[in-house]
């Protein structure tokens, strides 16, 4: 693995046996410019990132834009080709207004995939870009929303309604909730008040298609976030795969840290992995400072919260074979804009290389100061698995 930087880019790469790469890009913008100019120099910056690596812009999987007033911003950023599909190659891209910090009005993640062969992309719906890779279908759903224009739904309403919207996106591929999703992020505007409720209708939904604590769920991360409609109350991305075997497929716990989130009557999966030929994927949840009773630790301090938070990140990822150092990128939560430049210097001595996007988003217990979340990538040699 490797890890890059050039002005505000960082980059880390993971190389599979067979030469094949996936990079993530975090990109931030200076605070002293306007926001046109942030967006321009975040196009520019990412380009020449992309360049510098030999990357064609075809290699593009996944953006999201993190933005810090989506309402007034969306007009510019839709008109940017970090929104755009380039020609005949559809990317899947969410905007999603959680402020990026310390004061950027934007900064953004990104996903590409080095392939030997052409990476097969094909947009579905609005929301929907499907990707074929050795045989397997990746489908990645962004800015799932009501878009009731005018209307105000209930967060109930909206949670089912977003739901419903993944459910036919998977049914276009020919999948389903139960056997393809893997992992989905859901933003609640107002989660202080609002989150209980979505998590009760997803509680409902699941149970009537079969995910249960019997059974599984997705891992999944429930933040403060908005999107680009006025009444929207909960937007949903999601990421779903078709083709693979279920003996890929496990869950990440460690009960001597971590309850079962079912325990506290919330269902979503800690982490989840992924196993391939020659690499195995670790999807971890949104994470905060619990023990394994469910119980915040360390009220009132966000660092001995950020520290909690790794803990238990890194107890996942050691029960599926991995560890904090296989991390390709972060998303860091932080309830109060003021902890970024603690927070921020210490990951920087823990966690040197890992790309790491800071926002400001509430967490859904107020108590909880930061959430971590994101994505590792461990190497293996087993050929009785397809390759990624």
């Amino acid at each position: 693995m490797k890890t890059k930087s050039l002005d505000c880019v960082k980059h880390r790469r993971f190389l599979g046996e067979k030469g094949e790469a996936e990079h993530f890009f975090v990109v931030t913008a200076p605070d002293s410019i306007g926001f046109k100019e942030q967006i321009k120099h975040i196009e520019k910056s990412y380009a020449a990132k992309i360049k510098d690596l030999g990357l064609s812009p075809k290699t593009a999987v996944f953006r999201r834009i993190f933005l810090s007033d989506a309402l007034n911003q969306i007009e510019n950023v839709g008109n940017s080709p970090l929104a755009c599909d380039t020609k005949r190659h559809p990317v899947a891209v969410s905007i999603i207004q959680q402020p990026p910090l310390p004061y950027a009005k934007i900064s953004l993640l990104a996903y590409h995939i080095e392939s030997s062969k052409p990476l097969e992309n094909q947009r579905l719906s609005p929301s929907l870009v499907l990707v074929r890779k050795n045989g397997l279908k990746h489908l990645w759903s962004t800015h799932l929303s009501p878009q009731e224009m005018g209307r105000s739904l209930s967060t109930r309403v909206q949670t089912r309604t977003v739901f419903t919207n993944l459910i036919r996106d998977l049914s276009l591929a020919g999948g389903d909730l139960y056997n393809n999703c893997v992992r989905t992020w859901i933003y609640v505007r107002g989660v202080d008040a609002f989150y209980r409720e979505m998590v009760d209708e997803r509680r409902d939904l699941f149970a009537q298609k079969g995910l249960t604590g019997d059974t599984h769920f997705i891992a999944s991360t429930g933040i403060e976030g908005g999107g680009t409609h006025h009444h929207d109350l909960v937007v949903m991305d999601a990421y779903s795969i078709l083709g693979l075997d279920p003996n890929q497929v496990s869950y990440l716990n460690d009960f001597d840290m971590l309850c079962a989130a079912k325990e506290y009557n919330v269902t979503f999966e800690r982490g989840t992995r992924i196993c391939y030929a020659d690499r195995t994927h670790y999807f971890i949840s949104g994470t905060a400072s619990v023990d394994n009773r469910g119980i915040t630790l360390y009220p009132r301090h966000v660092l001995k919260q950020l520290d909690r938070t790794l803990e238990n990140m890194s107890s996942l990822l050691k029960a599926g074979g991995a560890s904090l150092a296989d991390m390709m990128y972060m998303i860091v939560y932080l309830r109060d804009p003021a902890d970024f430049n603690r927070v921020s210097e210490r990951l920087k001595k823990k966690l040197p290389r890992v790309p790491t996007v800071f926002v400001q988003a509430a967490v859904c217990r107020p108590e909880w100061l930061i959430e971590i979340e994101g994505v590792a990538i461990k190497g293996r040699h087993q050929p009785s698995y397809p390759l990624f």
